[in-house]
Parts: C-alpha cells; sequence; structure tokens
C-alpha cells in the first residue's frame, strides 16, 4: 500500500486501509530528540499548529526528565489557549452488555460464562436515565455490546427514548454512542436519532497483537473496524471518536497510530475525529493477557501531553478507570472531557434491587467512583469550570463547521460563557450547599475576567435568566 503526506487530499482512499505497521515504527525508529528540536516542535504546536508523525515520534523519544517536563508545560499551556479553564462531564450508561466477539481484555467476551448478560427494558432505560437527571447529568454515551440484539434501528430507538425523558429541569441534551461498527445504512439509522458523537475504539492499531485479542467474532477483522469511522462520515456522522486501549502493545506505536488515524479523516473528509479516548487496560472478569505492555504512570501522562500537543483541536476524553490523583495531575496539561458519577452495572444507576450490582454485569474495573457533586466541587477548587454544553451541536458546530470556529481559536468564546451557564443550572437544581457557594463565585470571578464588557453584560443577562427559572440558554 502507498501511503501519503498528512497533507493529502485523496477523497479516493477513504474506506481503505491506512495503517502500515512497519511505517509506524520507521517514525518512532528514526526520531532523535534534540533539545533545540523539542523546543521547536512546542513551539510549531503552541502556535496551534498541529504536528507530524515525524515530531510526534521526537516528542515519544524524549525521554531526558528535563525534555519531559518541557512538553508538559507546553500542553498545559496549549490547553489554556484553545480550550480555557472548563471541563466538559458527561456518564457512560450501559444499555446491555451481550456480544458476540471474544476480546481477551474484556469481561463481556462471548467465552465468559460466569457473566450475567442483561439488556435495559425500556423501563428500565426510562428510569435509570431518570436518575442521573436527578443528579444532574446532560450529556450521556450509550454503551452497547456487539451483538445482533444491537442492532442500528435498536439503538436509534434507545436514543429516541433517551430524548424524550424528563424529570423536574433535568433533560439529556446530547447522547454519544459507543457501540459496534455498521454499514452506511446502519450508521444513517442512527444518524436520524439525533446522536452527538459515534466512538469507535481501534483498541491496538498492531496488526499481530490484534489478532491475539481479538480470535473471533466480527471483531476480529481488523479492516473492517478500521474503516468503520470512514462509513459513518460516508453516511453524514461528522463528529466522531477514535482510541486505543494503552496496555495491549507498546503505548508509543498506538500515540503515532492514533495520529496516523486523524490523518486519514482529514485528508479524506476535511475534518478529524472530534475526540481521542486512551483508557488503560484495567482488570476484568476472564482477563486472559500478560502485562508486557503495562503503561506506567509516567509514561501515561506524558502520552496524553504528547496528544494535547499533536492534535490541539481534539478533544481528550479522561475517563474514570483511572485514579483520583492521576485524573488530577492530567487535566492540567492534556483532558478537555471526564466522566462523573460513573457507574458501569446494567441498571445501576437507578439502584434497581432485582439488578445484581457486581462485577458480572461490569465491563472492567473503575478507579475513581466518586459523586458528580464530589467531582465538580473538587474541579471548581482547582479553578476548572465544570461544563455540561451542547451548544455546538444544537447551532449546527460540528464536522467541518466545529472546525471554522475551533481552529482559529474562536470556539473559546463560546465555550467559557456556555460553561457558566450550564454550572449555574447545576449550583440551583442539583448542587451541595458547599458546592453552590464555590461555584457563584467562581461564575463571578470568571465574568469580571472576561475582556469584552459587552459580552460581560450578556453573560450576567443569562445567569439571572437562569436564576429566575429560565433553562437550556446558550450562545
Amino acid at each position: 500500500m502507498k501511503f501519503y503526506p498528512q497533507q493529502y487530499k485523496l477523497p479516493d482512499v477513504s474506506m481503505q486501509p491506512f495503517i502500515d505497521d512497519e511505517e509506524i515504527w520507521d517514525f518512532i525508529n528514526q526520531a532523535k530528540a534534540e533539545p533545540e528540536t523539542v523546543k521547536a516542535i512546542i513551539a510549531k504546536s503552541l502556535n496551534k499548529n498541529r504536528l507530524s508523525l515525524q515530531e510526534t515520534a521526537i516528542l515519544l523519544n524524549a525521554t531526558d526528565p528535563e525534555m519531559i517536563e518541557w512538553i508538559k508545560a507546553g500542553a498545559r499551556s496549549l490547553k489554556e489557549k484553545v480550550y480555557g479553564k472548563r471541563i466538559v462531564l458527561f456518564a457512560p450508561l450501559y444499555v446491555g452488555n451481550y456480544c458476540s466477539n471474544n476480546c481477551r481484555y474484556c469481561g463481556f467476551k462471548a467465552s465468559n460464562t460466569t457473566a450475567v448478560r442483561k439488556t435495559l427494558t425500556r423501563e428500565e432505560l426510562i428510569e435509570n436515565v431518570k436518575a442521573l437527571e436527578e443528579h444532574g447529568q446532560k450529556r450521556l454515551i450509550l454503551v452497547f455490546g456487539e451483538h445482533r440484539t444491537y442492532s442500528a434501528a435498536f439503538i436509534a430507538d434507545t436514543v429516541r427514548d433517551v430524548y424524550q425523558v424528563k424529570k423536574d429541569h433535568g433533560e439529556i441534551r446530547r447522547v454519544n454512542i459507543n457501540a459496534a461498527p455498521f454499514d452506511i445504512d446502519g450508521f444513517k439509522t442512527v444518524k436520524e436519532a439525533g446522536i452527538g458523537t459515534y466512538q469507535i475504539f481501534q483498541e491496538t492499531y498492531h496488526h499481530p497483537t490484534y489478532a491475539v485479542c481479538h480470535p473471533s467474532g466480527k471483531k476480529a477483522d481488523y479492516d473492517y473496524r478500521l474503516t468503520a469511522l470512514d462509513r459513518a462520515m460516508e453516511a453524514g456522522i461528522d463528529d466522531v471518536g477514535i482510541g486505543a486501549l494503552f496496555g495491549l502493545y507498546d503505548w508509543r506505536f498506538e500515540v503515532l497510530a492514533l495520529l496516523r488515524h486523524v490523518n486519514h479523516l482529514e485528508a479524506c473528509y476535511n475534518v478529524g475525529p472530534h475526540t481521542i479516548s486512551f483508557p488503560r487496560i484495567q482488570d476484568a472478569l476472564e482477563y486472559d493477557l500478560d502485562d508486557t505492555y503495562q503503561v506506567k504512570d509516567e509514561e501515561f501522562t506524558r502520552l496524553v501531553a504528547i496528544l494535547r500537543l499533536a492534535v490541539p483541536y481534539t478533544g481528550l476524553i479522561l475517563t474514570a478507570r483511572e485514579p483520583e490523583r492521576i485524573r488530577k495531575e492530567v487535566l492540567a496539561f492534556g483532558c478537555s472531557q471526564i466522566d462523573a458519577g460513573t457507574k458501569l452495572e446494567i441498571g445501576a444507576y437507578a439502584e434497581n434491587p432485582d439488578v445484581d450490582q457486581n462485577l458480572s454485569k461490569e465491563q472492567f474495573k473503575i478507579n475513581d467512583d466518586r459523586t458528580l457533586n464530589a467531582v465538580i466541587d473538587e474541579l471548581i477548587e482547582s479553578d476548572y469550570i465544570p461544563s455540561f454544553c451542547t451548544a455546538c451541536y444544537r447551532k449546527g458546530r460540528t464536522g467541518q463547521h466545529f472546525m471554522e470556529f475551533s481552529v482559529p481559536g474562536f470556539i473559546k468564546k463560546f465555550c467559557t460563557p456556555n460553561a457558566l451557564l450550564t454550572l449555574a443550572e447545576y449550583i440551583l437544581d442539583y448542587a451541595s450547599e458547599e458546592t453552590a457557594a464555590k461555584g457563584w463565585a467562581l461564575i463571578g470571578r470568571t465574568i469580571d475576567e472576561m475582556e469584552d464588557d459587552g459580552y460581560k453584560d450578556k453573560v450576567r443577562e443569562r445567569v439571572e435568566r437562569i436564576k429566575k427559572g429560565e433553562r437550556d440558554l446558550y450562545f
């Protein structure tokens, strides 16, 4: 297969495999991390220019402690420039754990006879969504196993049901999807339900490792999964998320392969992925892999910082797989979205006594099980702005339109005010008294720091309208 520079513009390569293992290793093996080169690459990123594969490989090979600190400092600065202080919050809702695959790292694997299989009924789904709304959640990602039960039509119906659930001031304003790949017609069916992002993780981009980890089931087809988001784009879903499960293979290879995936989508569809996820492998029932490629904490924090520099405008998602201390550290130099108040057992949000809440219903273990309010409280203490904003999706700022706003940096102008408005809603409807006091102080302080006096007045005016009972105001 012939590969092209990241600037190539060849639509005819869409839906074709694009990962060459040898090419990726060549970039890594040939990259030399000289101090002045590393500084120049960081400076390029700080000018909001995406890095090439070669430049990213140099950062991957920068093992000197001083260079690593340069990388992290650069990532902190870049995140502030592009995203400001806001952190987007969401919750995962597992709808069903039937699966026809046999992924060796997953508790949902078909061969796991100890797993309790469950698909939420429509009534159970509604009760769980209500429970999430009662805590203040506004953004969900629905998670499904890969099974014939979870057809495109089933997923679309589930999304419509979620959007219809209203509890007091509560409502879900955006539903993302993490599910199996479909053909183009299937993706069109899901799109019609009004989804936000469609996530599909390659898990590992390394061909031999992929074959070992996915011995059977439809997921065993590497190329079909690799090109899944091409089909989603062809179907009109212009908001997609990619990811790798770190710990299956060398983390440097996976970082560079993720960037290759970004290149491919940008070249074929003029827009890259909206988000990148980088979960680390966690224990699960019948976990069946050694720890050869286990990613250490210091490696994990480095790779997040490198990803931030490599793709300045792509959202980075940090999940509750990571413990509180790691989440707190990497928030400073990479991530723009986190989950909070997370429960992975099927049906656990509604605390249904008829639903067993134990590892037999979990896909993997989580390490941060704090409540949504506890996470929000800590974010505010750390001077972050918790955000439930969904304005871009309702304003049509997705895909290429999102890039038109975000690449010049204009998106920050929308994100901070909208984050403040959603925080005001949360404070009034759900926050503890202590969190509310901190939250109002943060809102006031942030508005005072805005440079545009006219814009300050508009934000203040909308906060006052929210205090009087209005909801869902945004720019």
